[in-house]
């Protein structure tokens, strides 16, 4: 699998794995689709600071995406990120996800940040596993904080170190250059 930095062009494959996830599960909270417009502009928005990656196979299809953004809006929170992955269906159970989150922690580590959190609609037991696998620890569950399908769902949050912090005061992290090689 050959992983490398989103592009606008990706969107469409992009959108293809996230919309059944939106219009047929809780995993997502969005309740509808977003177009390949607006997953277009997320991508441009995300690169200008955080990394986009994509997975692609054998045959130039997109078979997963990892991306990072802030955690919390607040000054002190800049050294952490939150995560998300998604794989396509049909790839799922195969090491995908494992590997773009892999070089994706990597890549957030080498620009400064040090806490990468992720949530987690449950029940969920594969996105549980992959996390847990990849050194997350579950640290809070929201009950019952959104409604979608006709039910309500928790929300549980994992976190993972990037990087051990220090006892200095640490520099600011660095802004992710998409023309870099990943």
């Amino acid at each position: 699998m050959l992983i490398r930095t989103a592009t606008t062009q990706d969107a469409v494959e992009i959108q293809a794995i996230y919309e059944p996830i939106v219009r047929n599960t809780p995993i997502s909270f969005e309740l509808e689709p977003p177009t390949v417009a607006e997953i277009a502009r997320r991508i441009t928005s995300t690169l200008q600071c955080y990394p986009w990656l994509v997975g692609v196979d054998a045959q130039g299809r997109v078979n997963g995406y990892v991306y990072a953004g802030a955690h919390a809006e607040r000054a002190a929170y800049r050294w952490s990120v939150g995560v998300t992955a998604y794989v396509r269906e049909d790839c799922r159970g195969q090491g995908v996800g494992r590997r773009l989150y892999a070089r994706l922690f990597d890549l957030l580590a080498g620009l400064g940040y040090y806490q990468a959190f992720a949530g987690i609609t449950l029940p969920n037991a594969a996105s549980v596993g992959l996390h847990e696998a990849l050194g997350f620890q579950r640290v809070a569950l929201y009950r019952d904080v959104g409604f979608k399908l006709g039910a309500w769902y928790d929300v549980g949050y994992w976190q993972r170190e990037l990087r051990a912090p220090g006892p200095q005061a640490p520099g600011e992290p660095l802004m992710f250059d998409p023309m870099a090689p990943t």
